[in-house]
């Protein structure tokens, strides 16, 4: 279930509830019990595995000149 984060403006306390996608733009009263609370932008941690490895090797680096990478000679 997603986790939404909240800022009260009565108190400044921050906190997250968790609810369904479908109830995110619903309010969420602070748990001091204030009704005026934000709710806040939060950046998604995505975490998991990719390859079979386990180790992440950096991208390749392009072989340059220009926008396209110098293949289409642009």
């Amino acid at each position: 279930m997603p986790r939404y984060e909240f800022r009260c403006r009565a108190c400044g306390d921050t906190f997250e509830v968790n609810r369904p996608m479908a109830e995110a733009a619903a309010p969420a009263a602070c748990p001091h019990g204030h009704a005026d609370t934000v709710k806040l932008l939060s950046a998604v941690a995505v975490t998991g595995r990719g390859g079979g490895s386990g180790t992440s090797a950096p991208p390749a680096a392009s072989a340059g000149g220009g926008c396209c990478g110098g293949g289409c000679g642009c």
